[in-house]
């Protein structure tokens, strides 16, 4: 740097200025590196030591196989030089024999030429003598960086053996601060000058507030979060809202009893859900809503018998780690009833949930939940399956199934099948229902208020979308952020729907029964 600036301002001394910087030679006569040059030169014009303006030109240079071609002659000419004149010409296995590579090439161009002739798998000459206007042409490019014929440059370049480059050099002047001594300039403020009070007088480097900054060469979108917002937009085009899922600590009111889901249910046991110790309760809950939730799972309530237990509000006050986004719905909904006036809502969410399960290759201990909810008067099973089949629909998922299945806080329930054709089966991709009364009731909702919902894994979609049979592949040091955006099995053969769905309809209906 410092050898550069002083071959600049040493030359601008003698000059008064430098109209190309291309131009400037090092102590071994060789061209200075431009970069180095605008380095250096914009050092000295921050300290308006010099100015400087960018020059921008193009030329042409040869390829490795373009200089090859002018120093030793072009394919096509090789080819004519390599068959004999006279009647006997040379069979094309032996010119391939004789110039390898090169006989492919040339033979192409000397045909085009009308230089040579074929018969009977031998080649001929069709004329006395040729001029190897390529390499002439070659030849000018090498000396002078360019040609007068443009299409003679398309042409070579089309065979790669030339190529255009882009060079930039700077045209450079006297400054108001020119000098042939660079003051070295203070770039931070030090404890040692501010005890010395030398910062008073120190000149300080200027800031360039409009640089750019080197382009950040890392940094990847994780392939979860790459389907996390693909899932986000499709919620966010057919107008829902999305739900705050900020809170991963839920009490097991929320999580299980707001749900109607009782006390004594598998699911809230330690062998599933995770327990938090310190601290382990909370008693944050409306307590008339708290009332209504106890008095329906007791002894019933809104056409129920409810479950005929005896209700404990410790059991509701224990802290866990949620284990489904479907706490943050049952919170938004109460919410929803305490309006004023009802007004119909979409809600959405996708976060993560926990489960206390082993990991395993299709099992993790955290994953993620997708979830939406649409509250509105006189809702049916009708209107549930309606918008599945819209909402997959725009996944790219065009056939759909639906099993009954039993939840504590929907009636009726329905698993979500698709017909996946790289597999060749039916694969579960979800879980739906309409929330029961025992639930939305003592929230406050009117009795005519209907809510339908339906939840899927984030990670089952992203397995199949990349290829990954591990699920564990997915988080931790072992996820690979290079993944190809898709996978040849994921994608529909319309070719082979029909022989497929035939071999799997009648086993799928003597198992389940499935509602289309």
């Amino acid at each position: 740097m410092e050898e550069l600036q002083s071959l600049i301002l040493s030359t601008l001394d003698k000059e008064n200025t430098i109209p190309d910087t291309g131009k400037l030679t090092n102590a071994e006569g060789k061209p200075l590196d431009q970069l180095a040059v605008y380095a250096a030169l914009n050092s000295l014009a921050l300290k308006e030591m010099i100015v400087f303006d960018a020059l921008e030109s193009e030329r042409w240079t040869l390829t490795t196989e373009g200089k090859e071609m002018a120093n030793a002659g072009s394919y096509e000419v090789k080819v004519f030089e390599a068959i004999p004149s006279g009647k006997t010409g040379i069979s094309i296995s032996e010119l391939q024999e004789r110039l390898g590579e090169a006989a492919k090439i040339g033979q192409g161009k000397a045909f085009k030429n009308k230089w040579i002739t074929k018969k009977d798998n031998r080649l001929f000459r069709a004329v006395e003598s040729v001029v190897d206007q390529t390499r002439l042409d070659l030849e000018t490019i090498l000396t002078t960086n360019a040609h007068p014929d443009k299409k003679v440059l398309t042409e070579l370049k089309r065979r790669k053996l030339c190529d255009k480059i882009k060079l930039v050099s700077y045209s450079v002047s006297k400054g108001p601060k020119f000098s042939l001594i660079v003051e070295k300039y203070a770039t931070d403020v030090t404890a040692e000058m501010l005890q010395s009070g030398e910062w008073k007088t120190a000149q300080f480097k200027k800031y360039n507030f409009e640089a750019l900054g080197v382009p950040p060469l890392g940094g990847h979108l994780h392939p979860l979060m790459k389907v996390r917002e693909e899932f986000r937009q499709i919620f966010l085009e057919m107008g829902f809202e999305e739900m705050p899922t900020n809170r991963f600590v839920e009490s097991s009111f929320w999580n299980f009893d707001a749900l109607f889901q009782p006390q004594q249910h598998p699911a809230r046991d330690a062998h599933d859900t995770f327990f938090l110790k310190d601290p382990s309760t909370s008693t944050k809950f409306p307590a008339g809503y708290l009332e209504r939730v106890k008095r329906v799972h007791s002894v019933g309530g809104y056409g129920s018998i409810g479950y005929g237990y005896d209700w404990q509000i410790e059991e509701a006050e224990k802290l866990i780690l949620r284990t489904h986004t479907t706490a943050v719905s049952s919170a938004m909904l109460y919410k929803l009833a305490q309006q004023k006036e009802f007004r119909p809502a979409k809600y959405f969410s996708i976060d993560r949930v926990f489960r206390n399960e082993s990991v395993d290759a299709t099992h993790l201990a955290e994953f993620h939940q997708i979830e939406g909810v649409i509250a509105d008067k006189g809702l049916t099973l009708g209107d549930l399956i309606g918008f599945m089949n819209t909402f997959f629909g725009k996944m790219g998922v065009k056939d759909l199934r639906f099993k009954p299945a039993y939840n504590p806080y929907t009636e009726p329930s329905m698993e979500i099948f698709s017909y996946h054709y790289g597999l060749k089966k039916w694969v579960e991709i979800g879980n739906s229902g309409m929330f029961r009364p025992e639930m939305l009731e003592p929230m406050g909702l009117d009795p005519d208020v209907r809510v339908i919902a339906w939840g899927l894994g984030l990670e089952r979609p992203t397995m199949i979308k990349y290829g990954i049979d591990n699920i564990r592949e997915l988080l931790g040091h072992k996820v690979n952020l290079a993944m190809i955006q898709s996978n040849p099995i994921c994608r529909l053969d319309k070719k082979m729907g029909k022989e497929a769905h035939a071999e799997e309809e009648e086993e799928v209906n003597s198992k389940e029964s499935v509602v289309h």
